[in-house]
């Protein structure tokens, strides 16, 4: 009777969402139309969250960048001149999902700390949450608090991932697996880039004169920066393995390199460059160096829209002109007149997100060192100058304790890459704005942290995908992760 009942009732609800989704696509309203999926695939993850968190994390890495799909406030959403209220983006899937996730990481560190005693800490995991609390105090001071909490809830998350991270992968098998998923999420949003542009609809956006490749994200920049990350780490570790697992991730690698020149991102092309040398002098690999340079020749010479974006670096770009230019001296002209916007709270800065509010350009700062100081104040640039410090110095840590020759010792080369990459991009562009791709710099940031030394112990230099599958812990355990 009990099993009849339960049927009937999820019958009747799966027949009233599809009428309620019916009857809102006949209104043309997609919003409404989603709400039903949306509460279906809630429950869902929700249950999963409760159930088995550690599941539940590696999904929200391997899908995060699929999520802006849904974006239903669309990709102007938040924008100064607008959104004037800053709200309309509270209903996102991907503001939900933040939500979800920093609910169930609460009462899961909490029943962690309950059951240990304490958490794991690190200088680094305190750093980044000195940024998120100085972003929630600013944003209580802010002229619009709904759109400032909104960016530093935002930021929170990324915080509270490391933290997570920070528990759970001193399990080696699990570090394994966190690896596993931010690949499986780099091999999704390839896969769906290219399989659109094959069809002759390309996921792309168009900025000033050119046609920028954006993938699964709402712009080409936060699209660049995820493949920049994920290109620097993957050249770390890929002389590390072997079998299917190396062809794999290398046609990844080089697919990935494509989408990031068709991006058009001159920072993320030039934080690549960045990482990669820093990779090839750490592995000692002259080889590296000269691939780079010929990935650079062939990408101008294949690719005309590369050379003539950094061609326009010689074009003059005004405050309120094109999108297109120098940039990098527009960038100096809009410092200048966003500085003095702190100076109305020094301390705790105008509140995450609202420069672009504050001034006639309506931009973001593109300087995150600057944005820390003017939206956060002296407390919150403080934070941010601890974090950018302590992110350098987890890699050459990493770097110290890693064996040479090992998949640990291509692990820290990846992560300091990375983190050398973030800290030259950061000076000149708005990365703190794309939380999605500072995900994985903290997931390599934690697997990193996790590096143990090892003395006289005998390691193998490289690790094939039947180890990974057959051996539990003669994965990165015996290679020093």
């Amino acid at each position: 009777m009990r099993s009849r009942l339960l049927t009937g009732g999820v019958a009747l609800v799966s027949a009233a969402a599809a009428g309620f989704t019916a009857w809102a696509l006949g209104e043309g309203s997609l919003g409404l139309a989603a709400l039903p999926v949306a509460a279906v695939l809630g429950l869902v993850v929700a249950a999963l969250a409760l159930t088995r968190f550690g599941v539940y994390v590696l999904l929200m890495l391997a899908i995060r960048p699929m999520v802006d799909l849904f974006k239903l406030s669309g990709p102007t959403a938040g924008k100064a001149g607008v959104d004037a209220e800053g709200v309309s983006r509270t209903l996102d899937p991907s503001t939900i999902l933040a939500v979800l996730f920093l609910i169930a990481a609460g009462l899961w560190l909490a029943a962690r700390a309950h059951r240990d005693g304490r958490l794991r800490t690190s200088p680094l995991g305190a750093a980044l949450l000195m940024v998120g609390a100085t972003g929630l105090v600013s944003a209580l001071g802010a002229d619009r608090p709904e759109n400032s909490f909104l960016e530093a809830l935002r930021i929170l998350t990324v915080v509270v991932m490391f933290v997570v991270l920070e528990q759970l992968v001193p399990d080696q098998r699990y570090a394994r697996r966190v690896l596993l998923a931010v690949y499986a999420s780099l091999a999704v949003v390839i896969a769906y880039t290219v399989i659109l542009s094959l069809t002759g609809n390309p996921p792309a956006e168009v900025k000033g004169t050119f046609v920028r490749i954006s993938g699964p994200f709402a712009q080409s920049t936060t699209f660049g920066r995820y493949l920049m990350f994920l290109l620097i780490f993957g050249f770390g570790i890929f002389r590390y393995v072997h079998g299917r697992l190396r062809v794999s991730l290398g046609v990844l690698l080089g697919l990935s390199f494509v989408c990031l020149m068709l991006t058009n991102t001159r920072s993320a092309i030039l934080g690549l460059a960045i990482g990669l040398i820093v990779v090839a002098l750490v592995q000692r690999s002259a080889g590296m160096l000269l691939a780079l340079g010929l990935a650079a020749v062939l990408g101008v010479a294949l690719l005309p829209a590369v050379g003539d974006r950094f061609a326009q670096l010689a074009d003059a770009r005004q405050v309120g002109g094109a999108p297109t230019g120098n940039t990098l001296a527009w960038r100096l002209d809009y410092w200048s007149e966003i500085v003095p916007l702190a100076d109305r709270n020094p301390v705790t800065g105008i509140g995450p997100n609202m420069t672009q509010f504050q001034t006639d350009e309506a931009k973001k700062p593109h300087n995150d060192f600057l944005r820390a100081y003017v939206e956060t104040g002296a407390v919150g640039l403080l934070a941010y100058l601890a974090m950018i410090t302590l992110l350098l110095l987890a890699g050459l840590r990493a770097l110290r304790r890693a064996p040479p020759g090992t998949l640990a010792r291509g692990i820290a080369a990846g992560y300091l890459g990375c983190a050398v990459a973030f800290l030259a991009i950061s000076a000149v562009s708005n990365v703190l704005s794309s939380v999605a791709t500072l995900w994985y710099l903290v997931a390599f940031a934690a697997v990193a942290g996790a590096i143990k030394a090892q003395s006289g112990a005998s390691v193998a230099p490289t690790v094939r995908l039947e180890q990974v599958e057959e051996h539990g812990d003669s994965g990165l355990s015996r290679h020093g992760a």
